[in-house]
């Protein structure tokens, strides 16, 4: 049985990555539809942005209250019917007002799910699940690309993906009793204590918490920066064709995938902190092949060391939480890490975009290097805070 929930819990991340990559993808047929601008892509990004910070922020009482189970079942159900709301809506007001169950479902299931697997399940786990999370990521566009090539609208699209997260929905709902529940009680200076919510304000008094929170932020700040903006970079800087450069960015998300399988296996020889460690070298080693004065084909070669760089950094961060902060702290500081890392992504990508246009968009490596040096610092103090604590 506890393999039959593991194979639902990586059904719901390849469920997670699904709508990720849909409005992107759907955005060119839906803006001229409703007559808005191209820009208004971003309003419905950081409307889902929010609800997704919010959620998190919430995760850990709503998981407290529910459990884990019920948790991803009611978050994936929401945002079902998000995306079935997508599908119907006629006008830009009506997205906008999707958008908001669209962001709440997604935050409380990411943070609870991963806390879920942190706990119960080994670091290999964790690097194969987010390996599925791409997956998912990936088959959004392909299903929306499917619709609009067989001659149906962007509408069906988001309808067939409803249809899936529907289905995942209910398989979520009959394995409910699969679930471990979270105990009520914790055990404190020998004694058992009933379990509480911490409030924002005592989790960021945790030893360790905002150094953790600061490396998620980054993490997550330089993943989506050069994501999107990798593209830009070698089209406007080493003069490739804007279609061979969409090509040649999506390569960091293969290396981002592909690193995540083989990260899985490293894993089973290398901790979490020392995953991590090596996901920052070769971070830091693309950084400075894209820095090279040399062809294309080498800043191509570097977005894919960056790419697998990448590949541990997020799920041993996650895995290594409750080594950290103990099993009964580990749902609240991963929520809160949730939050960080989608505030991350809001602001920094923008944020490069005011330097690549007041400056030059070839600075893109050294805003991700900076951003690596702050992220790598933060980890190690992470590190000897948890070392000082346990000796």
């Amino acid at each position: 049985m506890f393999q039959l929930l593991l194979g639902i819990i990586y059904l719901s991340f390849i469920s997670l990555g699904l709508p990720d990559g849909l409005l992107g993808s759907a955005w060119p047929s839906i803006y001229p539809q409703f007559q808005v601008p191209v820009s208004y892509a971003g309003i419905l990004s950081m409307i889902i942005s929010l609800g997704t910070i919010v959620s998190s922020l919430q995760s850990d009482r709503l998981t407290r209250k529910l459990g884990t189970g019920k948790v991803t079942a009611v978050s994936v159900g929401i945002t079902a019917a998000a995306l079935f709301g997508f599908s119907v809506s006629s006008s830009f007001w009506m997205l906008c007002l999707w958008a908001i169950p669209y962001g709440l479902g997604a935050g409380s299931v990411d943070a609870s799910l991963n806390n879920y697997v942190a706990l119960h399940y080994e670091s290999r786990h964790m690097s194969w699940l987010h390996c599925m999370w791409g997956v998912g990521a990936a088959g959004g566009p392909y299903i929306m690309g499917f619709a609009l090539t067989r001659g149906m609208s962007w509408n069906a699209g988001y309808r067939i993906v409803a249809v899936l997260q529907l289905l995942l929905t209910l398989i979520l709902v009959f394995s409910l009793p699969l679930w471990k529940k979270r105990p009520r009680t914790v055990v404190s200076g020998g004694k058992e204590a009933a379990a509480r919510t911490l409030s924002l304000k005592e989790i960021l008094r945790i030893p360790g918490a905002k150094e953790v929170f600061i490396a998620f932020f980054c993490y997550c700040a330089l993943e989506q920066t050069a994501g999107l903006w990798a593209s830009s970079y070698l089209h406007l800087f080493k003069g490739v064709p804007s279609e061979t450069a969409a090509f040649y960015a999506s390569m960091f998300y293969i290396g981002i995938t592909a690193g995540r399988a083989l990260s899985g296996f490293l894993t089973m020889r290398f901790s979490d902190v020392q995953m991590i460690r090596m996901g920052c070298g070769i971070i830091g080693a693309g950084g400075l092949i894209l820095l090279l004065p040399l062809g294309a084909e080498v800043s191509l070669a570097g977005l894919i060391v960056v790419g697998l760089g990448c590949a541990p950094v997020y799920p041993c961060i996650i895995h290594s939480t409750p080594e950290h902060f103990g099993a009964e702290r580990s749902q609240a500081i991963i929520g809160v890490q949730m939050a960080c890392a989608y505030v991350g992504s809001c602001l920094m990508p923008p944020l490069f975009g005011i330097i690549a246009n007041h400056i030059t968009v070839s600075l893109l490596p050294v805003y991700l290097l900076a951003i690596l040096v702050l992220m790598a610092v933060m980890h190690e103090k992470l590190t000897e805070k948890t070392k000082r604590r346990t000796e």
